[in-house]
């Protein structure tokens, strides 16, 4: 049964450890192409891709709602159309209603930085920047709404299809944008917005074809009188997903914090913070592609009311998640120049004090790599139980006032600085998933795990 089991997760998680890191490497094609037009440009991109992430972030967790709930929906009853029908919908009209505001706080990015107490010339290009980039975050929210949907049917190839199809998009876009080839002018940061707006419309566009081409896909019908409300539903969507957003956002704010405190620092450390926090994103996707795909087996089980499913579901997804995170530690602490030299010229005299606080950076990142594994495939199992509210509070204690409280004081008070900083973010990391790990070990005797077989519950 583990066996079975530990195929299941691999044929589901791949798929989407694969999107995760092709969606991640749209990111790291941005700033690789902008770190070619200089430091100051690649700190002002990391000021503004920050300040817009933790938005998406909030956005992404949001929509992330639909995965459990039509999990839990096939796992009561296997061939289910209209509840998923309902889910989707409702979850665009969540998606819908978040953006406008964001929007509106985005537009005013440079004044937000100002505040912040960043530097005035890497503020104006950060804001420049940002109001471009914004008009991503919609089609970006549908599309994964869509990419839910398809993984919690346990079909999730398509997304990656369309991901990697959009890898190649942006960099073409970007180049030619951020440039000036083919004629265009050179808008440089300017251009990477753009660049990544239409990236987002084109990620919407290709899951638009997936969902009506493909015929299993097809029949829910998902468009049909989208118009229509369902309120219901939408409660349940925020109601699940709202814990789930405010999660992420607690995580990825914490990040983002880091970056503005770097900003405090220098330059270059600033600019070495985004060089690493880059890569470490790039070995992060693969424990949240498990953490998604343990989300859906767990949600099966939690449908069925089947405690053994959950238990090898759940144990199978941590125990792949943070061996492999075993790996990218010692990758990050043996080669680190040879994955800093992708996104900056090391031969170049003028980045040396970068690459050696990047470095610096990537040995203390190697140290939390397993509990950053441990902590968000401990989120996504306990997301399948439709548990988010305690793992909520878990991630403001130990992100704000563990990762960020010890952090500010080693960086500033007892003069680590940057180092410091990373430290901190570690502390808060390891905090976190040894409480995600224990409420999970838990979860029956606090009453998360039903105990009765549905009758006529299909089986996978």
């Amino acid at each position: 049964m583990w066996r079975h089991e530990a195929g299941a997760m691999l044929r589901l998680a791949l798929p989407l450890v694969l999107g995760n890191l092709a969606w991640s490497a749209i990111h790291a094609t941005d700033l690789i192409l902008v770190g070619r037009l200089g430091a100051d440009s690649l700190a002002a991109a990391a000021l503004g891709v920050n300040l817009y992430n933790a938005f998406l972030i909030f956005g992404m967790g949001l929509v992330m709602a639909a995965s459990p709930m039509i999990a839990s929906e096939r796992g009561r009853r296997l061939h289910s159309v209209r509840d998923v029908r309902r889910t989707v919908r409702q979850t665009m009209w969540a998606a819908a209603t978040i953006c406008v505001p964001i929007w509106a706080v985005l537009w005013q990015g440079e004044a937000i930085l100002l505040a912040m107490g960043q530097d005035p010339a890497l503020s104006a290009d950060a804001g420049r920047f940002l109001r471009a980039l914004q008009w991503a975050l919609f089609p970006f929210l549908l599309h994964l709404t869509l990419r839910n949907y398809i993984s919690a049917l346990e079909r999730p190839i398509w997304g990656v299809v369309v991901v990697v199809s959009t890898v190649a998009f942006n960099l073409l876009a970007c180049w030619i944008l951020i440039f000036g080839k083919f004629g265009m002018p050179a808008l440089g940061l300017v251009g990477a917005g753009i660049g990544s707006t239409l990236s987002g419309f084109f990620m919407f566009f290709g899951m638009l074809f997936v969902v009506y081409g493909e015929r299993r896909f097809r029949r829910y019908h998902l468009f049909g009188r989208f118009w229509v409300p369902d309120w219901t539903r939408y409660r349940d969507v925020w109601k699940l997903g709202l814990p789930i957003a405010i999660t992420l956002a607690l995580e990825v704010t914490v990040f983002n914090a880091a970056v503005f405190l770097m900003g405090l620092i220098d330059k270059p450390s600033l600019a070495a913070h985004a060089i690493a926090i880059q890569i470490a994103s790039l070995s992060f996707m693969v424990p949240m592609g498990l953490a998604q795909a343990g989300t859906v087996r767990v949600g099966i089980g939690h449908g069925r009311g089947d405690p053994a499913m959950i238990a090898r579901a759940g144990w199978t997804a941590l125990a792949m998640g943070v061996g492999f995170m075993c790996l990218t530690a010692i990758a990050l602490i043996t080669v680190p120049r040879l994955l800093i030299g992708i996104f900056l010229d090391l031969g170049d005299p003028a980045n040396a004090q970068v690459a050696a606080l990047a470095v610096s950076f990537l040995a203390v990142a190697a140290l939390f790599q397993i509990v950053d594994g441990a902590q968000v495939v401990g989120a996504g199992v306990l997301r399948g139980l439709h548990d988010t509210r305690v793992p909520m509070l878990f991630a403001a204690v130990g992100y704000w006032v563990i990762g960020i409280g010890v952090g500010a004081v080693l960086a500033f008070p007892l003069g680590f600085r940057g180092v410091g900083i990373w430290l901190g973010l570690a502390s808060g990391l390891a905090a976190v998933a040894v409480l995600m790990v224990v409420r999970w070990a838990r979860r029956e005797r606090l009453g998360l795990v039903p105990h009765r077989i549905p009758m006529g519950a299909a089986m996978p």
